[in-house]
């Protein structure tokens, strides 16, 4: 009979792992830096693994992502800066803080009654909170606390959200369009001019306004892309296994043959 086993186990689990004497060697290396690209990999795993609607292995992939949590519990406790139960205690206790709508007694078992917000006031009322918490924790200014380990496109909508509880921001979309072609203009010229520098600046502030632009229209930049890439991705293996199937090579064929059997992709629906 095989054993159920529980957060306790896997907490007991990462100790073994880490004891000094018995643990694993590569455990034992790692430390809160060392770990951080793991923890990445596994967050975009479980992405990944939504976004192909492959359910069959999501628990296993959100395992892997929980044990980074408790990998770095462990961490903590080792230099007595936290454990797994304190993580949990300050988790909850902030859930509870910014859901008022929910425990409005600051309760977590007291029993909620109506819920008369609608999902903006919700909204509203969290970024407010949060906007305390910042300020209780000395980090006042507006972007402070927007991650700088975010994914580039992400972290740029990040910025404009934060930047658009204040005001600053258009509110047209087509303004923003305008603004797409303004950062397009100024690109064209500082390739005419050669300045990598200046491409590369300009080059930024194109996607900045393109990630400004899917806010507004209610696009995720970063699920958007990530879609392109894969319809990138099953396209090119078409005009691929087109080039394989004939029998000539890549260097046989000029772009508008190739651009044909990417046509083919399309018509397929790839």
């Amino acid at each position: 009979m095989s054993h159920s086993y529980t957060l306790p186990d896997l907490i007991y689990l990462m100790e073994r792992l880490r004891d000094p004497k018995h643990g694993c060697p590569w455990d034992l290396k790692q430390d809160f830096g060392s770990i951080v690209p793991h923890t990445l990999e596994e967050a975009y795993e479980v992405a990944d693994t939504i976004e192909r609607k492959d359910w069959a292995h999501l628990e296993d992939e959100l395992g892997d992502l929980l044990f980074q949590v408790i990998f770095y519990s462990q961490l903590g406790k080792e230099q007595s800066l936290f454990e797994f139960n304190s993580i949990v205690n300050q988790l909850v206790t902030k859930l509870i803080r910014r859901h008022p709508h929910v425990f409005p007694d600051g309760q977590l078992t007291t029993l909620p009654g109506a819920i008369s917000l609608s999902g903006e006031e919700v909204n509203s009322a969290w970024e407010h909170i949060k906007q305390q918490e910042r300020i209780g924790k000395k980090k006042a200014r507006i972007l402070d606390d927007v991650p700088k380990g975010l994914p580039a496109l992400s972290r740029a909508d990040k910025l404009q959200k934060r930047a658009s509880q204040v005001g600053f921001d258009w509110n047209d979309p087509l303004l923003v369009l305008d603004k797409i072609e303004e950062e397009i203009a100024e690109l064209r010229e500082a390739i005419q001019q050669g300045n990598q520098a200046e491409i590369l600046d300009e080059m930024g502030d194109v996607i900045f306004a393109q990630v400004n632009l899917a806010r507004h229209l209610g696009v995720k930049a970063e699920i958007a892309l990530r879609s392109t890439n894969q319809k990138f991705e099953r396209r090119f293996n078409h005009v691929e296994a087109c080039v394989e199937s004939s029998g000539k090579g890549w260097d046989e064929y000029a772009l508008d043959e190739l651009d044909q059997f990417w046509d083919e992709a399309k018509q397929k629906g790839l």
